[in-house]
């Protein structure tokens, strides 16, 4: 008998054990010569006359398979196999790596209702457009990523140590351009089931020994967050998350650290113009007119929806000083007030034309700072002032920054994306850029 005639039967099963099972899926288990599985799954069939075999070390329960195909091979005797696992043996599970170790044409695969199918159907939320991440035996990156991206529906698989707790902990340390709602939802299809709504801080503050094993976590995005409480703001560095953002691209912003860094090399004073050039979210343009209210703040932005959450972080934060202009530099820029400080965030492929502009309408003791995330963009900066060296003295400033996440019970540190900025200043009016 050929290895690959031997049927290996694939059997996706719920909590609700062999009631759970499809009409063929019960009979391929009937059939089974050699019934697989884990404790639970093989005690769903506890008078099955089929050898079992646990499913403990999957390594070692590989070679059992292979030594028992290789003896029905030689008695030529009809055998077939069942694998019992969880949900969609093809979503997360057993049937990536028993495709790699055996034939195709030998397997045929019985899904079950995933649990992240069951957990959205209890809470009653499509999830077609949901980003599907495993923390089970696995680093938790994906689920970082995903969360510093903002995903508006995430579905996390989880283990004994990143746990509706450890993701919980992990939201609250991380500076997200969002808040989460949180749903644990465990047992699902059994009689314990049970579903729990939590924000990220109650369940940080949670046993993790108080859910079951077998759960899943829904964390949903808010989209109807609340405004920032003003008086609890620090003075400078507002946290990223406190701004509203682009739904598709929550993270682009400036983010808080370089902010910071930015602001500085701006060198603000009282009662002076600002221009901010690519403003995005305005995060950079809000920082700067809270900190000097005083002063007028011009937030350029070219994207309409740029345009409007610049317009709504201006309200949200209360910068009656910050002024959103919608357009394209450098021709947007005409008309405006000459600046004392210009920030360039983004410049839409026209780095050139507009250091030009800015170059010849900046005040006396103007500064043009430059926020930097391209090598290309970088070669033009670079070109730029070689063409101008004798007029323009400058300083560049390299952030390498990285924050720390935990990864489970331990804590690395994650890396921001690199980013030079370039502060330039007038050689006859500095002598040195402090």
């Amino acid at each position: 008998m050929r290895l690959s005639m031997v049927p290996i039967y694939v059997i996706g099963m719920g909590l609700d054990g062999a009631a759970g099972l499809t009409a063929a899926a019960r009979q391929a288990v009937e059939s089974a010569t050699l019934l697989v599985g884990g404790d639970r799954h093989l005690a769903y069939f506890p008078h099955h006359a089929a050898t079992k075999l646990p499913l403990s070390d999957f390594h070692d329960t590989l070679r059992q398979i292979h030594r028992y195909l290789d003896a029905a091979a030689q008695d030529e005797t009809p055998a077939a196999i069942a694998i019992l696992t969880s949900g969609d043996p093809l979503f997360f599970g057993l049937g990536r790596l028993l495709l790699s170790e055996f034939p195709a044409e030998s397997l045929t695969f019985h899904p079950h209702l995933s649990a992240i199918q069951l957990a959205f159907s209890r809470i009653k939320v499509p999830w077609q457009d949901a980003r599907l991440v495993s923390a089970h035996g696995r680093s938790p990156d994906t689920l970082i990523q995903a969360l510093q991206q903002g995903a508006a529906k995430i579905a996390a698989l989880t283990d004994g140590h990143n746990t509706p707790t450890a993701i919980a902990r992990l939201i609250c340390e991380l500076d997200l351009p969002g808040r989460y709602v949180l749903w644990v939802c465990e047992n699902l299809g059994g009689a314990d089931e049970r579903v729990q709504q939590f924000s990220p801080v109650d369940l940080a503050e949670k046993d993790a020994a108080q859910f079951a094993p077998l759960n899943v976590v829904i964390l949903l995005r808010d989209a109807a967050t609340d405004a920032p409480d003003l008086a609890t703001l620090p003075v400078l560095g507002i946290p990223d998350g406190a701004f509203l953002s682009f739904g598709d691209r929550p993270g682009l912003m400036t983010k808080r650290d370089v902010r910071v860094l930015a602001l500085a090399e701006l060198a603000l004073q009282s009662g002076q113009i600002l221009w901010d050039i690519g403003a995005g979210t305005g995060s950079v343009s809000v920082e700067a007119a809270r900190l000097c209210p005083a002063s007028t703040v011009y937030a350029l932005e070219k994207t309409a929806a740029g345009f409007s959450l610049i317009q709504q972080n201006a309200e949200r934060f209360r910068v009656g000083n910050l002024k959103a202009v919608q357009g394209k530099a450098p021709d947007a820029l005409y008309g405006l007030p000459a600046p004392d400080r210009v920030f360039i965030g983004g410049s839409g492929g026209q780095l050139g034309e507009i250091l030009d502009h800015c170059a010849a309408v900046l005040k006396p003791e103007g500064r043009i700072v430059l926020a930097i995330a391209t090598l290309d963009h970088l070669a033009i900066a670079q070109t730029w002032l070689q063409a101008h060296a004798s007029t323009w003295q400058q300083h560049a400033l390299q952030v390498n920054l990285a924050r720390t996440v935990p990864v489970a019970a331990l804590t690395r540190f994650a890396p921001l994306n690199p980013v030079t900025l370039i502060t330039l200043q007038r050689s006859d009016r500095a002598a040195i850029l402090s």
